[in-house]
């Protein structure tokens, strides 16, 4: 699997240099190394993105199909809960 990445949002979000990252990848397997100082929620971020991509890698849903499921569940909940909310 390829990742692409927008390079300068990348270094942003966690908060380390170009130089400073090695990524490699062997046979089997993809390396990332990052030094010591690395904002951990910006990796937390790249993890989940990742953990994201790969369970929707085949998915043959369609952007919109999402967005209306998506928004379906946001107003379930709100009619659920809209009173404990607002008083």
């Amino acid at each position: 699997m390829i990742f692409r990445f927008k390079l300068k949002d990348f270094r942003l979000s966690l908060g380390v240099n170009f130089q400073d990252m090695l990524i490699e990848r062997t046979n089997n397997e993809v390396i990332i190394r990052l030094p010591a100082y690395v904002d951990m929620e910006g990796v937390q971020r790249l993890v989940d993105y990742l953990s994201y991509k790969e369970a929707t890698q085949k998915s043959k849903a369609k952007q919109s199909d999402v967005d209306k499921l998506a928004n379906e569940v946001k107003k379930g909940w709100w009619d659920k809960n809209r009173g404990k909310l607002i008083k």
